[in-house]
């Protein structure tokens, strides 16, 4: 027979969905300066959602088309690259913190944090901070 533990199991916290972006944004901003846009970070770091490198190249090419036009033949790394000074650009031009709130305001090149679940929310939480919650709209 198995014995029951004497120590209640602690659950996870409860958050607002509003919380866990501003816990992950406090966190991803310590990664980021003005030269360096979240979308480089977590591509190059692999965290996050792994920013312009969640894009297989084609793709990358269609997000950013008003680049390629100009410049058909562009490497990808010229594509990031530039693709980043854009995005730091774009939080300038908005007063924004992160290329992810500006997304979420426009919707260009991703749909910022409209693109997570609030399960994905979660995750990214406890892969950042190592702690556990429950992201509740």
């Amino acid at each position: 027979m198995i014995k029951a533990s004497a120590r209640p199991v602690a659950r996870p916290a409860r958050v607002s969905r509003e919380k866990a972006i501003d816990t992950i944004r406090d966190v991803l901003l310590e990664e980021t300066d003005e030269e360096t846009s979240i979308c480089k970070v977590a591509a190059e770091h692999g965290i996050f959602c792994h920013g312009f490198r969640q894009y297989g190249d084609n793709e990358l090419r269609r997000k950013y088309d008003w680049i390629v036009r100009r410049r058909p033949e562009i490497p990808r790394a010229e594509l990031e690259r530039i693709a980043n000074e854009w995005q730091l650009a774009q939080q300038q031009v908005h007063d924004l913190p992160l290329a992810c709130d500006v997304q979420t305001r426009y919707h260009d090149t991703c749909m910022g944090w409209d693109d997570f679940t609030d399960d994905q929310l979660a995750g990214f939480i406890r892969d950042l901070t190592g702690r556990d919650v429950v992201v509740a709209g």
